[in-house]
């Protein structure tokens, strides 16, 4: 950016001045002058109503890679405000993965029309992309990749590339298939420029590929290109031949999505499809009401419990005073011990059947907590009440601290097991069932030791 360019956080004024010029001269130069990704930044700070304008008074050879960086909610939103064949052109400028993500945010009949305005190549491709499930490999693909065949040479690799650089979304890794498609290898555009001309691709090839079938899921993509440090994943059909490839790229965007899924969910907070700045109150709240509303009925089981123990509460009124801090430990030690099994759950660093052996280590680990917080509350136990009240809640401790840390680590592994996302074991629901069994942890064991 030269010196009398203003700097992005002034962008959106700037777009909004050139949106007041009668010329849209200033609006395309701006256009060239700034990285898509900064441009769809500083276009969402604006009202709606001036970033339709942007995109309406724009051809898509500028604004098509903006478009693709705009939140799903504004993709929505520009789209509804162009006319049909702006549209269509739009849609026909972006990359398939791209095309596709705008298509699922419409409604089934605005699809069907905005497909039949397509060229016939375009919709042929889109039509197959989304008909993979929802969330699979096969739907996040772009079916735009470069290939060569084994025998060839690396001066006819290279003539063959020139030729069709324009239908590839990258060209650093080439996949090496057959003439029928299967995917044999992959080699680097690097490996080829260095070779001799006279070089077989099937010299310089790697065999060592790693792939994904089109109906897996797009949080496996995301984990097999983490893990082998990939640039792009090749999508395969059952027969092992070369479907499409999903980049880096796109299972960054995978990862922000799941990310945010889930810590909603951990939350108790429905999937916000918005970003927050633009949710609408109504929004808000038809998400978090409904959790709030469950866990409220939950904790009614709570004063149940409490109830069933008023005589034990009258004669040892004590008791009642380290109630909340016994309560808030146990829940926030299995909110503690399912964050981490869920994270790591979430990134494979787990899988279902080790759950015995962390639950072992847990007992363990939670043996030590409650030990050690025990302790503590015993010195209080022993100076605002009694030895024998001390004992009774430094035990009663201990037992809700082990209870919610194992409820904590189980729970996770429970839901895994029965097909349920493990991040609905959210830090309220956890807590809230911690309560009620943790109320009657504490209760039943000053009942027992002080012979109420």
């Amino acid at each position: 950016m030269s010196a009398t360019e203003p700097d992005l956080e002034t962008l959106p004024q700037v777009i909004a001045d050139a949106l007041d010029e009668p010329e849209a001269d200033v609006l395309q130069a701006i256009c060239g002058s700034y990285a898509a990704p900064d441009l769809s930044d500083a276009l969402e700070a604006l009202p709606a109503e001036r970033m339709e304008a942007f995109f309406q008074r724009l051809d898509v050879e500028c604004t098509a890679e903006i478009y693709a960086h705009l939140e799903p909610d504004h993709q929505s939103r520009v789209f509804q405000a162009l006319d049909d064949a702006h549209a269509s052109r739009l849609v026909a400028a972006l990359s398939y993965d791209d095309a596709v993500s705008v298509i699922d945010g419409l409604e089934d009949k605005e699809a069907e029309s905005l497909l039949e305005t397509l060229p016939d190549d375009d919709q042929e491709a889109l039509e197959t992309l989304l008909g993979y499930p929802e969330e699979s490999a096969g739907r996040l693909m772009t079916p735009e990749f470069a290939t060569v065949q084994p025998d060839w040479s690396v001066a006819e690799a290279m003539d063959h590339l020139r030729e069709h650089s324009d239908l590839a979304e990258t060209v650093n890794t080439i996949f090496v298939i057959t003439p029928n498609g299967e995917l044999l290898g992959w080699v680097r555009l690097k490996e080829l420029l260095l070779s001799r001309p006279s070089t077989s691709v099937r010299e310089r090839m790697h065999t060592d590929v790693v792939s994904i079938a089109a109906e897996e899921d797009r949080e496996e993509a995301a984990h097999r290109i983490s893990h082998y440090d990939l640039d792009v994943l090749p999508v395969v059909d059952d027969d092992g031949h070369l479907l499409g490839i999903i980049t880096v790229d796109d299972v960054m965007d995978v990862l922000r999505a799941e990310t945010t899924e889930d810590f909603h969910r951990m939350a108790a907070v429905g999937d916000v499809v918005l970003s927050l700045r633009d949710a609408s109150m109504q929004l808000l709240y038809r998400k978090r009401i409904g959790w709030l509303v469950i866990l409220v009925a939950v904790n009614i089981l709570s004063g149940m419990a409490i109830a069933h123990f008023e005589a034990a509460i009258e004669t040892v009124v004590a008791l009642i005073f380290f109630l909340p801090m016994v309560i808030a430990t146990g829940g926030n030690a299995g909110a503690q011990a399912s964050t981490l099994v869920v994270r790591s759950l979430a990134t494979n660093d787990i899988k279902l059947q080790d759950w015995w052996r962390l639950g072992g280590k847990e007992i363990l680990v939670s043996s030590a907590l409650g030990a050690t917080l025990a302790g503590a509350i015993w010195l209080s136990g022993n100076w605002l009440g009694s030895f024998e009240v001390a004992n009774a809640i430094a035990l009663g401790m201990f037992l809700v601290v082990l209870f919610g840390s194992m409820f904590g680590l189980l729970l996770p592994f429970t839901l895994t097991r029965f097909g349920v996302d493990p991040a609905v074991a959210s830090a309220p629901l956890i807590t809230s069932v911690v309560d009620v069994v943790g109320i009657t942890i504490y209760f039943a064991t000053a009942v027992a030791i002080l012979g109420l």
